[in-house]
């Protein structure tokens, strides 16, 4: 089983940065994409960025140019660095695994228990 706890979050004014970061703890044979996902209040949960093992990344339209996502793969942590912060913004950012039990297995779901970003204008 793979845990992910995120942290970072917390409130900034609009035109500030923040930076999240979720560590993986566990022992999965791998861990192949991680990913930022972000809850609204009354919205759906949206992916914002995401990256692959190999390092590929996808951001939502949204966030290209403000946001970067990076990973650590020897720590198991994927960061995402947010800049020019928008009211908009604020959500509730949740850290997402994919990773295998052992070779041949099915690929897994991880989710970390969210971290609350609030932006004001």
């Amino acid at each position: 089983q793979v845990q992910l706890v995120e942290s970072g979050g917390g409130l900034v004014q609009a035109g500030g940065s923040l930076r999240l970061s979720c560590a993986a703890s566990g022992t999965p044979f791998s861990i192949n994409a991680m990913g930022w996902y972000r809850q609204a209040p009354g919205k759906q949960r949206e992916l914002v960025a995401d990256i692959g093992s190999g390092g590929r990344t996808d951001y939502a339209d949204s966030v290209k140019g403000r946001f970067a996502i990076s990973r650590d793969s020897a720590k198991n942590t994927v960061y995402l660095q947010m800049n020019s912060l928008r009211p908009e913004d604020t959500a509730v950012y949740y850290c997402n695994a994919h990773w295998m039990p052992a070779p041949g297995w099915p690929v897994l779901s991880s989710w970390g228990q969210g971290t609350q970003v609030t932006v004001s204008s």
